[in-house]
């Protein structure tokens, strides 16, 4: 870029910002990356905007002089969709960050990107409601970031993901338009379901400022318990026996024995090392209860121990904090190293084979590598704690990622369940959908000629 061209926009943008609008060497490399190996360059510069107009304003400025811009919320992703690239303008939503409105009868809120889904949470507690917003990607995100991923988690399974559970967006177009999409409505028949389409569009459509998303009761009873197996496919096929049976499950989550280890070291625990389930089940104290001991009759025919119950709300919260840690955890395996992640997804039907082929291939590798995953819903994930800057690592990384993705879509199922496409999984984008990407390429120049909205993710080119 040239300097007049780079002084032209940041002086717009400096005067409409002030303070806001910041050049500082630390605070660009702190909007360079995400939680990943991925590693970009530091942008040009990182704006703070605290309203649509605001947003608006700088996008109108980048698109008079042909500037990408980079939405940024909480940095937490995985996959590299918020790496910068020189030139760039990050537009970070942290100051955007207020909770316009809850409404207990219709059970939904209204929020500015930038709030967090803790702060949702504690909100609705401090106004004494009994909701809760039940998307849980274990990370505090912030909501505008699970939007722009369609993140989901470990709740997903009785929930939803973030799909499920969004009304309506405001949006700031590649020409900075504002727009809104949906509303509060829990259903409509009118037009394009515009909605869906920025949901998963990784900020390469246009700047998501407001989101209304659905609220859930907070269940009568809760009941955790952790429970060990002899081996992964015994506590596979116990996850799809009960998803079979059909009972009230709010989460099933799996960890492998190294990761089981991983996580006793890093959170201070002491379960058994051996590949581990951790239950939650909500409903109704009956239901709880009847649901708890079906699930312990079919793990137990599974060969696994007894249930290990988290009987308090603290208890269960450390439990599940210990759950969310699981990815710094792997890290902390090798100390100094850089997290290399990949997740797919397959019909729960598929997943104990799904599993085993991709065990078969880890077994191959030298890579450290642990596995753990939504499974009640089909999704697993595989952590390479890598040494930073070892090129030979990172590419076998990189092939074993690609053979985990052929194993899923052989299986029917999907190369990313929930952390998205970003740069990491371009490739893998083009051999899932094929010809369908060109769709999606026709749909991204339509609303963003310029390309200047998160360029050069999601697509190859």
């Amino acid at each position: 870029m040239n300097d007049r061209k780079s002084h032209q926009h940041h002086r717009e943008l400096c005067s409409l910002l002030g303070a806001r609008f910041s050049t500082d060497s630390d605070v660009r490399d702190t909007h360079a990356r995400d939680a990943s190996y991925h590693i970009g360059t530091s942008p040009d510069a990182v704006v703070f905007p605290e309203t649509d107009e605001e947003v608006s304003a700088i996008v109108k400025v980048c698109s008079k002089y042909n500037i990408p811009i980079i939405p940024y919320g909480t940095g937490t992703g995985v996959e590299g969709a918020v790496v910068a690239n020189e030139g760039t303008i990050c537009v970070s939503l942290k100051e955007m960050n207020r909770i316009l409105n809850v409404n207990e009868t219709d059970r939904d809120a209204k929020v500015q990107a930038g709030v967090t889904r803790g702060q949702l949470n504690d909100h609705l507690t401090q106004l004494g409601t009994q909701l809760h917003f039940p998307v849980d990607p274990g990370a505090d995100a912030s909501l505008g970031g699970m939007v722009a991923t369609r993140a989901s988690g470990t709740s997903a399974v009785h929930y939803g993901t973030m799909m499920e559970n969004v009304l309506g967006l405001t949006v700031i177009t590649a020409d900075g338009s504002r727009i809104d999409t949906g509303g509060r409505a829990r259903k409509s028949a009118a037009g394009y379901d515009l909605t869906r389409l920025f949901i998963g569009s990784e900020g390469t459509l246009g700047v998501i400022t407001e989101i209304t998303v659905k609220l859930t009761r907070l269940p009568e009873a809760i009941a955790a318990a952790v429970c060990a197996f002899p081996t992964v496919e015994a506590a596979v096929n116990t996850v799809i026996k009960v998803m079979d049976v059909g009972i009230s499950i709010a989460r099933i989550e799996l960890l492998d024995k190294l990761q089981m280890d991983a996580v006793n070291k890093y959170s201070d625990l002491d379960y058994e090392v051996a590949p581990t389930l951790f239950f939650e089940f909500h409903g109704s104290a009956n239901a709880v209860a009847d649901s708890s001991e079906i699930a312990g009759i079919i793990a137990s025919a599974h060969g696994s121990s007894d249930f290990r119950w988290a009987t308090d709300e603290n208890e269960r919260n450390k439990l599940w904090q210990a759950r969310y840690n699981s990815y710094y955890a792997a890290l902390n395996l090798r100390p100094g190293s850089v997290g290399y992640v990949t997740d797919v997804c397959v019909p729960i039907s598929r997943l104990a084979e799904c599993i085993a082929k991709t065990k078969s291939v880890l077994t191959k590798s030298n890579l450290l590598a642990t596995m753990l995953g939504h499974v009640g819903d089909g999704n697993f994930h595989v952590v390479f704690p890598l040494e930073p800057g070892n090129n030979e690592e990172l590419a076998e990384a990189r092939i074993i990622s690609d053979q985990i993705v052929d194993i899923a879509l052989d299986m029917e199922g999907t190369c990313t369940g929930e952390h998205g496409i970003g740069i990491g999984k371009r490739s893998a984008l083009a051999k899932e959908h094929g010809s369908s990407v060109d769709i999606m390429r026709s749909i991204k120049h339509a609303l963003d000629p310029q390309n200047i909205m998160n360029p050069g993710k999601l697509f190859l080119s």
